[in-house]
């Protein structure tokens, strides 16, 4: 009997430009490695439950032919003995979906299919999941991978795979648009975590932070006033200025700024000296809280204490340390 692995995934294509991709989280190490496959401008594929992953190349060279998801479904699963055991979403460039739910998957299995994308999954707590995939997908903004990251959060939500999490992925192929003008845009996995969505999320956005440029230039905000603070704060926090924090935007400024984005790998993220990303503004101060957080859990601050400066003695004269000692005699 062949091995069965609870999962659910998302499949999906934007037409509009031939972007395809696959979100997906078993409980199943390294699930990136197995279920997803996606091409850009031809199409993607998810296979699982008694994976056959040869499904993945087969149904993207169907597609490459010309075939629409639901004739490649069609044809994966006819040519497939073991079709009753397996499950297969596909989306074609044009927006076309399709999905094979076999007769022998472990309950709950199913999928919803809807317009440019279908989401199923296998061994789930019940047909919420894939519904809630199907409503996220479709009711969120941006790109999309934010909208498959959010069919998987929502997905999770309602219970998942029955069995628990391990790993979780994101392909999305994007012509031209991948490190070295290659179509694999995004490909981030986590292949064995407790909590692997939300490790997925963390890796994805380091991720974004450092080799994607999807936000728009509108959205800079220029290094000035309150803005020249906040970043100079932050950076002052993390050791990387010392100067007066007076909301101008010096050559000492210039300088740390640069150290911090040379040093997380933000080159490509900040290209102007006199605007900052709000994502990389964000980061900053994330980073920046983290680190105080850190400061007052390892030395907690006692306000009362430093006004009177370094040294003093609590109200009432006597340090608790001397008010709790006992002479050798008392019990």
């Amino acid at each position: 009997m062949p091995y069965r692995f609870g999962t659910f995934s998302i499949v999906a294509c934007d037409p509009s430009d031939g972007t395809c991709g696959v979100a997906v989280q078993s409980k199943f190490i390294s699930v990136g490695s197995v279920v997803p496959w996606a091409e850009a401008g031809v199409g993607a594929v998810a296979t699982q439950a008694a994976s056959n992953p040869a499904w993945g190349p087969e149904g993207l060279v169907l597609l490459r032919q010309g075939l629409s998801a639901k004739d490649a479904v069609r044809r994966l699963v006819a040519a497939d003995p073991g079709r009753d055991e397996r499950q297969l979403g596909v989306v074609d460039a044009h927006g076309g979906a399709a999905a094979h739910t076999g007769s022998k998957c472990m309950d709950w299995a199913g999928q919803v299919v809807g317009d440019g994308f279908t989401c199923q999954g296998n061994i789930l707590f019940g047909p919420a999941v894939v519904q809630a995939m199907a409503r996220a997908y479709e009711s969120t903004g941006g790109d999309i991978a934010d909208r498959l990251l959010a069919a998987l959060v929502a997905g999770q939500r309602e219970g998942g795979d029955r069995r628990g999490q391990q790993s979780a992925a994101l392909l999305v192929s994007k012509k031209g648009a991948g490190y070295g003008q290659s179509d694999r845009w995004i490909d981030v996995r986590v292949d064995d975590h407790v909590a692997p969505i939300e490790e997925l999320r963390r890796v994805f956005r380091l991720y974004d932070l450092t080799m994607l440029n999807r936000e728009d230039p509108a959205s800079l905000q220029p290094i000035a006033g309150e803005v020249a603070v906040g970043v100079q704060h932050d950076l002052h926090v993390l050791g990387y200025y010392t100067g007066r924090l007076n909301g101008t935007w010096d050559a000492a400024s210039r300088t740390a700024f640069d150290r911090f984005v040379g040093e997380h790998n933000f080159e490509n993220k900040q290209t102007n000296p006199d605007a900052i990303w709000p994502t990389v503004r964000a980061y900053l101060k994330e980073r920046a809280d983290a680190e105080v957080a850190r400061r007052t859990h390892t030395a907690p601050i006692v306000p009362d204490a430093l006004s009177r400066g370094p040294g003093a003695q609590p109200k009432g004269g006597s340090s608790s340390a001397h008010r709790s000692k006992k002479s050798p005699a008392s019990k």
